[in-house]
Formats: C-alpha cells, sequence, structure tokens
C-alpha cells in the first residue's frame, strides 16, 4: 500500500488517517481492548440453563437476556459519533471499558432486575466501542489494515472462547455460583482501561480529541453499497448471537453435560478465529475472492445449522467446527467491508456507525426470535431452519458488498481531490490503497 503523500500548498494538514502506521504496543492495546467487547456476553450462555433453572426464566424470557446486549449495540451505536466529538476517539474508547467493567460488576448483585440492568449497561459500552475499533484502526494502521482487521476480529474470536469454555468450569471449581463465574471476566475490562488511559492521555488535543468525524455525509444513509454492508453486518450476527445464546441449551437439551456443551461452544471459536485471522489477508480488495468467501461462509454455517438437527451430539465437533469456520469467515467479512468500502478514517467512522447500528438491531431478533420458536415448537428443529433461511438474504447482502467500490458517488476511488458535500471548507478527500 502506498502511503497518502504530503498536504498540498494552502490545504489543511494531513488528516489522522495519513499518520504512519502505528507501533506494536498500540496493537496490543487495541487488541486487548477488542478481547473484552465479546467477553460477558458470551460468558451468561452456558450458564444460561442454570439461570433459568434458579430464576424460573422461561426461554423466552432468557432469549431477551441474551439479545439485550445485542440490542444495546444496535440502539448506542447510533450515538457513537456525537459521542466522539464530545470526547475524542481515544478517550471514549478508555470511557466504553470503564461502562464494560461496571456492567459487569452490576450483574454481582442479587436481584433479577440487576442482571438486566447489568447486561443493558454492558451492551452499551460495546455498541460505542464496536463502531471506535474499526475507524481506529483505519486511522492507526491504515498501511496494515488487512493485518490488524483480522487480529482484530481474532480477539473477538478469542474473548468469546475464553469466556464460554471457563465460565463453567470456573463455577464449578470455586463452589461460588454462576454470578462470581462471569464477574470474573471484568478483570480484563480493569487492564483495557489501565493500558489504554496513558494511550488516550498522550493523544489528547486542546478542544477534544483527536479523530473526531466531521457531520454525517449526505446520502449515506440512501446509499445501496452501505446498505448491503449494513444488511451483511446485521444477517451474520443474526446466526452467530443465536448460536451463543442457545447452543449450549440445545446440545444439553439432547444429553450432553452442561460442561461439555459450555466447551463446544468455546470450541467452535479455534476455527473462527483462524478463519477471521486470515480472511482479510485472502481478500486484500480482490472481489472475486470476497465473493467466494461469502458463499463458503453461507454453505459452512448451512451444513452446519442441518447437522445439528439431524445429529447434534454424535457429530457436534463436525457441526461446531462447520459453524466456527462461517462464522469466522463472515465477522472478519463484516469488519472488512466497513474498511474497505470506506476510503478514508471519517467515512469509515460513519459506515461503521450504520453499519453496526442497523445490523445489531437485526441481529437483535436472533437470540430472542429463536427463543421464541424453541418455546412454540418445544424443540430445535423449527429455530435451526430459521437460521438457514436467514442464510438466503446473508448470501445476497454479501455478494453485493463485494464488488471493489466505494460508498457514495462524491467520493472518488482515483484519489481525485474532491470534498463531500456534507464537509463544507473540509480537506478534500484522497484514497487510501488497500
Amino acid at each position: 500500500m502506498s502511503a497518502r503523500g504530503p498536504a498540498s500548498p494552502g490545504r489543511p494538514p494531513t488528516p489522522p488517517a495519513a499518520r504512519p502506521a502505528g507501533g506494536g504496543w498500540l496493537a496490543v492495546i487495541l487488541l486487548v481492548s477488542a478481547l473484552n467487547l465479546r467477553m460477558a456476553v458470551a460468558a451468561l450462555s452456558p450458564v444460561l440453563g442454570t439461570v433459568q433453572r434458579e430464576t424460573g426464566l422461561s426461554s423466552g424470557a432468557a432469549g431477551l437476556l441474551s439479545t439485550l446486549p445485542v440490542l444495546c449495540f444496535g440502539l448506542f451505536a447510533l450515538t457513537t459519533p456525537r459521542l466522539i466529538r464530545r470526547f475524542g476517539m481515544e478517550r471514549l474508547l478508555v470511557l466504553t471499558m470503564v461502562v464494560i467493567t461496571a456492567g459487569i460488576a452490576l450483574r454481582v448483585v442479587p436481584p433479577l432486575a440487576a442482571l438486566f440492568a447489568g447486561t443493558a449497561v454492558i451492551g452499551t459500552g460495546i455498541a460505542v466501542a464496536n463502531v471506535l475499533l474499526p475507524g481506529l484502526i483505519k486511522q492507526e494502521f491504515a498501511a496494515r489494515a488487512s493485518l490488524m482487521t483480522g487480529l482484530y476480529s481474532v480477539s473477538l474470536f478469542v474473548g468469546a472462547a475464553l469466556s464460554a469454555g471457563l465460565t463453567v468450569p470456573i463455577m464449578h471449581a470455586t463452589g461460588l455460583g454462576w454470578r462470581p463465574a462471569i464477574a470474573l471476566w471484568g478483570v480484563v475490562g480493569v487492564l483495557a482501561v489501565a493500558l489504554l488511559s496513558p494511550y488516550a492521555a498522550r493523544r489528547r488535543r486542546p478542544g477534544g480529541g483527536t479523530g473526531a468525524p466531521r457531520p454525517r455525509p449526505k446520502g449515506l444513509w440512501k446509499d445501496p453499497l452501505a446498505w448491503m454492508v449494513s444488511g451483511f453486518m446485521g444477517l451474520q450476527s443474526v446466526g452467530y448471537y443465536a448460536c451463543v445464546a442457545w447452543i449450549p441449551t440445545l446440545l444439553q437439551d439432547h444429553g450432553m453435560s452442561s460442561g461439555q456443551a459450555g466447551w463446544m461452544l468455546s470450541y467452535s471459536s479455534f476455527p473462527g478465529l483462524a478463519m477471521a485471522l486470515i480472511t482479510p489477508l485472502l481478500v486484500r480488495g480482490r472481489a472475486p475472492r470476497a465473493a467466494a468467501l461469502v458463499v463458503a461462509a453461507v454453505l459452512a454455517c448451512g451444513i452446519g445449522y442441518l447437522g445439528l438437527i439431524t445429529a447434534p451430539v454424535a457429530l457436534a465437533y463436525l457441526w461446531m467446527t462447520l459453524l466456527g469456520i462461517g462464522q469466522g469467515i463472515s465477522i472478519s467479512l463484516a469488519i472488512a467491508f466497513i474498511v474497505a468500502r470506506a476510503p478514508d478514517v471519517q467515512h469509515t467512522a460513519h459506515l461503521s456507525t450504520m453499519a453496526q447500528g442497523v445490523g445489531y438491531l437485526i441481529a437483535s431478533a436472533g437470540p430472542v426470535g429463536i427463543g421464541a420458536l424453541h418455546d412454540l415448537t418445544g424443540g430445535w428443529t423449527v429455530p435451526m431452519l430459521a437460521l438457514i433461511v436467514i442464510l438466503i438474504p446473508l448470501l445476497v447482502a454479501g455478494l453485493t458488498a463485494s464488488r471493489d467500490r466505494h460508498i457514495l458517488e462524491t467520493v472518488p476511488r482515483d484519489g481525485t481531490a474532491r470534498a463531500t458535500e456534507s464537509a463544507p471548507g473540509a480537506t478534500a478527500l484522497r484514497s487510501v490503497a488497500r
């Protein structure tokens, strides 16, 4: 990738996205932050059956508890641009880690309402961080965006794998119950705050933090490509969060122990993180490869869902491997589309807001919908068939988002200096080669 040249005479300084790539320690800081974005959500899934037995929650109510953070992902992602203008990207990321940690602590409080409230607080913090991190990757690692996008996706899977696989063993080993077991993951949030705080303090500038986005580009919410990126983000997340919420329960209903069922969910993250790491490196802006990976992800998930209908326990490792592969490709492509379809950090922040706001609002229907279908039918065949049907629009959205172009006709691909209508007086846009 070629770095963008210096600003022309009379033009404002080169924007943050054109700075040299960030260093290894900064990469570690951002990846630890990413690690914290799925732990608290995945930790609840393997103990959800225990929560239902102790609290009397129905499958529908338990599904609502599982979908609550995803709903917050969508609702509060839309507020992120305003928060960035107020605090700056770096300081705001610190605040999100504080909020996530506070939500984890709140879930320790005995009343059932505190469990729901803490989960909502966690979802609020994650929602904003979800939008921030792709923009910071574009800003700090423009020359290595593909590698960092892959590592970011891997961190999401590692966080989910650790909490899904270790929460039940921790609960049994300590004998303290499910509340302290899921609260343990707040340690990662504390670590993220400790690492991020010096970084944010160094990057602070008068009048707000760095990287504050300009006003939303005109026409973004009418742009078909932006909607396809958003749809792909949402539809792949429907399957992922439905699986996180219900796969352990499905396996337990077919005779598997709770510890083994939690391990199977954790195991699926290993093929997932491998595919999440290599997918951006395979694509590297090549539309045919991206389209082929979309097809591969859909086929892998579809076969995995069918397997969970026909032989959920006997061939559990095979089905979870396929689901992990499909989900790893899908989430990595979803993040890669956000970074690749926007020409600079400003448009990345706004496309990330739209894709994650709309996408996670769509995804919030997954856990509660699957739980409701299970309540209505008394089994898991219809819920799994519903997830298979969702793969059809996912395929359409993914193939469309794979096309090698940028959002908005006002943003040229050839690096021509031309400002968008939504940023009067702003620096002329220059494309970032991938």
